[in-house]
């Protein structure tokens, strides 16, 4: 006779993937909108983990992180990218990125950073996102930001990377 594991220890057996959401945000020159995080090095799209435990969906977590961090309440757009990071040693990552728009001056005016997890918000050009966001994250947003240009469908990224 076999015993059949309970669905928790079957659940708690099974591989460990967490998730975080982010928006795109620009200004009317194209810029990209980075928060700097007192957490860590390099700079982040506003963003973070999706609390999917709650039954938060990538697209509610990505609005919640926003609200939160630099306390603009918005619509956010299409899913621009969605990107499947590998490190050894870490659970895999999968990485949705929304587009947020273009902020007015009005919008920037209004930004209230989330003092316990942020330092401080810059607007960076396309150029110069390489020296400010590390690892997969940079080529993240500059596939997000090809689909914008090209007017194309989601990118399916790989640590940063299209796939296909």
């Amino acid at each position: 006779m076999t015993s059949t594991p309970d669905f928790a220890t079957y659940i708690a057996g099974l591989p460990r993937v967490l998730a975080g959401a982010a928006a795109l945000f620009r200004d009317a020159e194209g810029r990209v909108l980075l928060v700097e995080p007192n957490y860590r090095e390099g700079w982040a799209l506003p963003g973070g983990t999706i609390e999917s435990d709650d039954g938060e969906s990538p697209r509610q977590g990505a609005h919640r992180e926003t609200l939160e961090e630099i306390g603009l309440d918005r619509e956010l757009g299409r899913l621009l990218a969605v990107d499947w990071v590998y490190r050894p040693g870490w659970p895999p990552l999968v990485a949705y990125l929304y587009d947020g728009g273009v902020l007015t001056e009005d919008d920037f005016k209004a930004i209230r950073l989330q003092e316990e997890e942020l330092l401080s918000w810059r607007l960076v050009g396309r150029e110069d996102l390489g020296d400010f966001l590390l690892g997969t994250l940079g080529h993240r947003v500059q596939a997000a930001l090809d689909v914008l240009a090209e007017g194309s469908g989601t990118a399916e990224l790989e640590n940063g990377r299209r796939v296909g």
